[in-house]
């Protein structure tokens, strides 16, 4: 029984410094996903990281057929399905808030992270996943086509509509940020 229990926590210090790893990136990559919900962004963060456990649980990561290589970059995936998923049963893009944000000083850079933000929430969720995985991880085409399940040519295709339909949603705003 001891030698169990120490295989197991043997198990849950790679698992934990994974998580310790691993965590920040994770939830930079979901606050763009979400476009700036820090608490959705949050939660999946902690989806992605529960899902992973009970795979590290099973030993996929210890050897045998289903052995997961990069176990950093399958958390990443993980996040991003998860996403996808959700965003495929979400009834309404509307979320309550309290109160209306106050805008940012007026430092452009920070006028800049927010005009993003802003032009990426009001992409669709695909499109959203397509620029955050090619652009802010950057995955290369066929990663990003295997994190998403679909081909190649339909990354290359949703990346370019995608960059087409950012750019008319940010229209003259990023060019008079970025004259600052």
């Amino acid at each position: 029984m001891g030698w169990i229990g120490t295989g197991r926590e043997a198990k849950d210090a790679e698992f934990l410094e994974l998580v310790a790893g691993r965590t920040g990136h994770l939830y930079r990559s979901a606050c763009l996903l979400t476009s700036g919900d820090t608490h959705y962004a949050e939660d999946l963060v902690q989806e992605a990281l529960s899902r992973m456990y009970v795979l590290w649980r099973r030993s996929a990561f210890t050897g045998g057929r289903s052995r997961i290589e990069n176990p950093a970059a399958y958390t990443h995936t993980v996040m991003v399905r998860a996403f996808l998923a959700q965003q495929r049963r979400r009834s309404s893009g509307e979320r309550p808030t309290e109160a209306l944000p106050e805008p940012a000083g007026q430092d452009a850079d920070s006028s800049l992270r927010l005009t993003l933000l802003d032009a990426l929430g009001r992409m669709p969720p695909k499109d959203r996943a397509v620029l955050v995985l090619r652009y802010w991880e950057d995955r290369s085409v066929e990663e990003t086509a295997d994190v998403m399940r679909v081909s190649s040519g339909a990354i290359r295709t949703r990346t370019t509509r995608a960059l087409a339909r950012l750019r008319t949603l940010l229209g003259e705003s990023l060019a008079e940020l970025a004259a600052r």
